[in-house]
């Protein structure tokens, strides 16, 4: 079993030691499920490889502790090895540091070491490395979003250690450029689908992104082409063209605003909406929010990106992301984490917690 009284930078070596790449998280759920029913006063249900633990003392607050159990494959980084203050191996920093600081928390309540101030629920979950509709959270969301409920929602994705509030929303479309079919030895019979998306690209080369402040932070929102397909052998000219288009957006939009606006700035082309997810709120105008940042230290930042807080803001939860690790180093062969920080993550959420 899991010892969740080691120290937190040896329970995240102990965690990276068990793989648990995505869809294969079964040992680790194993694992974490029977050192969080050996602590008292933390009720534990399980769905599928989904973790959830609560305490319900009757506090006025709920605070929800997140984090997913999965990794990216393996890459010759398992297990896990120790170079001085560093410890190398996949999931390190995403975010098997921050699954660590979340059942040390669990045990120093279980063990009543702490005695925190609001209600805590943790949720460990599956899938979050892969195709959205495998996520435990998103399930979760959707089947019981009364889980998510609670006051504040800390997701322990890798932040280097800093608040990072809410998330950018995120959409894209495919832009459909029609032609005329023809030989290219008399290409003036047809009309080039990828020459007509030239006007397409000099609007989105031209588009002014927006800079907003959405509760005391500033997102900057990006509209851009990320991809184009067309043309169909050496001597044919396309009668189609398919610009694939990103919006990144501010969390101050919804997924309808965000999509309005896409189609007002590429007003006269044929659209085609692909995929689609909504930004979260940081919710920093919150007394616990408020608390927390100021518990960790250093003012909050945005969180460029999407991340799992967009669940809670679905709920109407406000939500931070925090944890060790630095995520430019997330699915790299090299992962890495400092120890020292991992420690430093666990002081902070414990002096937000008491």
């Amino acid at each position: 079993m899991l010892d969740l009284s080691a120290d937190v930078a040896e329970l995240t070596a102990a965690l990276v030691d068990i793989a648990s790449v995505s869809g294969d998280e079964t040992h680790l759920a194993d694992e974490a499920e029977q050192a969080l029913r050996a602590l008292a006063g933390i009720a534990v249900e399980r769905e599928g490889n989904v973790l959830i633990a609560r305490t319900d003392r009757g506090l006025p607050q709920r605070v929800v502790l997140a984090g997913h159990l999965d990794t990216v494959p393996i890459a010759n980084n398992v297990p896990s090895r120790r170079e001085g203050d560093v410890l190398h191996g996949c999931g390190t920093c995403d975010m098997k540091a921050g699954l660590a600081v979340m059942l040390r928390v669990a045990y120093l309540v279980g063990t009543g070491a702490i005695e925190p101030r609001v209600d805590l629920t943790w949720i460990a979950y599956d899938c979050e490395e892969v195709e959205a509709e495998r996520n435990g959270l998103t399930r979760l969301a959707r089947t019981r979003p009364d889980v998510l409920r609670g006051d504040l929602a800390i997701l322990l994705e890798p932040t280097d250690g800093t608040v990072e509030g809410g998330c950018q929303g995120t959409l894209r479309v495919r832009v459909h450029i029609p032609g005329v079919r023809a030989h290219s030895a008399r290409s003036w019979l047809g009309a080039n689908a990828i020459h007509a998306a030239g006007p397409l690209l000099d609007r989105l080369a031209a588009y002014e992104a927006r800079v907003v402040d959405v509760d005391g932070l500033t997102y900057h929102e990006g509209l851009n082409a990320v991809g184009i397909t067309g043309g169909v052998a050496g001597n044919v000219i396309p009668d189609e063209c398919v610009v694939t288009v990103n919006f990144r957006f501010a969390p101050d939009r919804s997924e309808q605003a965000a999509l309005d606006h896409v189609r007002d700035v590429l007003a006269g082309y044929d659209l085609e909406l692909t995929d689609s997810a909504p930004g979260a709120r940081p919710g920093l105008d919150s007394p616990l929010a408020a608390a927390f940042v100021a518990a960790v230290g250093g003012p909050a930042r945005a969180k460029y990106g999407y991340t799992d807080v967009a669940r809670f803001g679905t709920v109407g939860v406000p939500a931070l992301n925090f944890a060790p690790g630095d995520p430019n180093l997330a699915h790299k062969p090299e992962e890495h984490v400092s120890m020292s920080q991992i420690r430093a993550a666990e002081d902070a959420l414990i002096r937000f917690l008491t």
